[in-house]
């Protein structure tokens, strides 16, 4: 426990950027119930002025804050210092995203391929009736705040990082999955997430639901059904007979 260290806790920070970075030990002072962000802030303030922090709400809504503690991604506003088990507490940024300073990464990359996601694009004529289990669905999925901790520990995009030019990754399944699921939604973005996002390249290790701090069950409500749909219009015979009556038929 923090408090066995006479009010004092050991903290590891990675600090530089793409050119030079290495890891600077501190002994920050430490209060019973303070959260990791808490004495990062804290040894902000008083010991390394210029350190690069990402945060904003301090309450596990906003994503902002998200880094590697003790080699695991976590909301540093929401992990408790009393609940670690290694001292001392080592921090780094997202290290599936490049460096940019401390414990700041570039996650441009998660908005690039959301850009390729058609948005919500409602029939004209649909008549805006929905059921309780379509809003629990898509309630579930709108709970993403975007820490990209899924996207962090993903191993597709972890351990193979040429494939950032066409992985989607967790997040932006969860994020399609809420407008394919949507009874009012038109647009079909099967073939993009096949051909564009290569969903195919997930294996369903559910890493990503594991670390997910708000319990969204991304791979068992999202990535998994995208794919069973996916599949339908690609492997069930079926459905590749329709598909070739409507080329024939484009009127029906």
């Amino acid at each position: 426990m923090a408090s066995d260290f006479d009010h004092f806790v050991s903290i590891r920070l990675l600090r530089g950027d793409q050119e030079k970075e290495e890891f600077v030990e501190y002994q920050a002072p430490y209060h019973p119930g303070q959260v990791v962000l808490d004495v990062v802030l804290e040894l902000q303030a008083s010991q390394a002025n210029d350190l690069a922090v990402r945060w904003n709400c301090k309450a596990g809504k906003c994503g902002s804050c998200a880094a590697e503690i003790n080699g695991l991604p976590k909301l540093m506003c929401m992990t408790k210092v009393s609940s670690l088990k290694n001292f001392p507490i080592t921090i780094e940024p997202l290290r599936s995203f490049p460096l940019i300073k401390d414990l700041v990464s570039d996650v441009s990359f998660n908005y690039q391929m959301a850009s390729k996601i058609a948005p919500f694009t409602p029939s004209e004529n649909a008549p805006f009736v929905l059921y309780q289990k379509d809003v629990e669905r898509s309630q579930e999925f709108r709970k993403c705040i975007e820490c990209f901790i899924c996207q962090d520990i993903c191993h597709v995009i972890r351990d193979h990082p040429e494939n950032k030019t066409r992985y989607g990754g967790p997040r932006n399944f969860v994020r399609a999955a809420e407008m394919e699921m949507h009874p009012l939604d038109k647009k079909d973005r099967r073939i993009m997430l096949k051909q564009e996002l290569s969903i195919g390249l997930c294996n369903i290790t559910k890493c990503c639901t594991e670390s997910c701090p708000v319990g969204i069950r991304i791979t068992d409500n999202a990535i998994i059904p995208l794919k069973e749909r996916i599949a339908d219009i690609n492997y069930d015979p079926l459905m590749w007979l329709w598909n070739r009556i409507k080329k024939k038929n484009p009127n029906r």
